[in-house]
């Protein structure tokens, strides 16, 4: 069924201190499928975790990551630790989370001794990029319209170049990748979400991309779902549909201002500290093109959306109403979960 895990024993989930590892954690600890789950991170857990144990582990290298992944016995992986949000670290950070952390845990996991036979990556649209040159829908087998121009971009597609050469070199594992279209939720903190929830929400001058969402829920339902299916290969997850920035930002309540292409370098890295907007490079290009995915392959594989694109935009509105409401100061930026 979506959403269930059923034939797990021994789970290892990467980045527990992030936004998805913590919430897929929790999600096995309910449905109480797995004999034992171990979550690892540098930092605590980024929600209470309770029927899994959770291993702090400052440098992941491949010595660390190879004694947990023996001690446990860990016969499936789930690695939501790639960093996906440019905001979030430097570009050497990126590289050094996503590709070297991503070559040290397969490295780990593809050793003569391992246990592991289910592996299971959460990247993302991204590796897509966003450009004129794009086809309507990306499907699974297209590549990228050009070379990766930003280093988050670039961070992604090394580290599933990485996993495509484990998948091959590992035939008795069941690697996935599942590459999830932009992430909508009543916590989620991202540059795009963070923009929706303020009173004026930057844009492109004569630019409407259409844009795609998936609903946070969905993203946690998504992996689950695809550890229990034990699926092979690369799966692109988003709702049904795409909106309109103009119409998004409608649902949202909040006005777009429409900038020109000199003044979006000039303004990005000033609003930023003023935090009065998110604009880091892989959302200019998105906000320009928009991006559209083919996700008829994952849903050939059993998977219920429980939102389209539009639905999520609805729910996310809703909290948006819910927290402006019960504000004492409704529209201030530091009022909103994703500030």
């Amino acid at each position: 069924m979506p959403g269930s895990a059923e034939g797990l024993r021994r789970v290892l989930v990467t980045g527990a201190d992030t936004f998805w590892g913590g919430r897929v954690a929790r999600a096995l600890e309910s449905a109480r499928n797995a004999e034992v789950i171990v979550a690892i991170g540098a930092r605590a857990p980024s929600i209470p975790l309770e029927g899994a144990d959770f291993v702090r582990v400052s440098d992941p290298n491949f010595s660390t990551l190879d004694r947990i992944v023996d001690g446990v016995g860990a016969d499936t992986i789930v690695h939501t630790g790639l960093i996906v949000d440019s905001t979030l670290g430097s570009p050497a950070r990126l590289h050094e989370v996503n590709v070297i952390g991503t070559m040290n845990l397969l490295a780990a996991a593809g050793t003569r001794r391992s246990t592991v036979r289910t592996l299971v990556v959460k990247s993302s649209g991204l590796v897509y990029g966003a450009s004129s040159k794009d086809p309507y829908a990306f499907k699974e087998s297209c590549g990228r319209s050009g070379p990766p121009t930003t280093p988050v971009e670039r961070s992604l597609v090394d580290a599933e170049a990485l996993v495509g050469d484990f998948a091959r070199d590992n035939p008795k594992v069941a690697v996935s990748v599942l590459r999830f279209a932009n992430v909508l939720g009543s916590h989620l903190r991202a540059p795009l979400s963070r923009n929706l929830a303020r009173a004026f929400c930057p844009s492109l001058f004569g630019y409407d991309p259409l844009l795609q969402f998936v609903e946070q829920d969905d993203v946690v339902r998504a992996l689950v779902h695809t550890l229990g299916s034990k699926l092979r290969g690369t799966f692109n997850v988003g709702g049904a549909g795409r909106l309109p920035l103009s119409e998004l930002a409608a649902i949202c309540g909040t006005r777009l201002v429409p900038l020109l292409p000199w003044q979006v370098g000039l303004l990005s890295a000033p609003a930023r500290r003023m935090r009065l907007f998110d604009l880091p490079p892989e959302l200019v290009t998105l906000l320009r093109y928009g991006r559209g995915m083919d996700t008829d392959a994952f849903t050939a594989t059993g998977f219920e959306y429980r939102y389209s694109s539009l639905g999520a935009a609805e729910a996310f509105a809703r909290t948006l109403r819910l927290h402006r409401g019960s504000s004492p100061s409704v529209g201030r930026r530091e009022n909103l979960p994703w500030g």
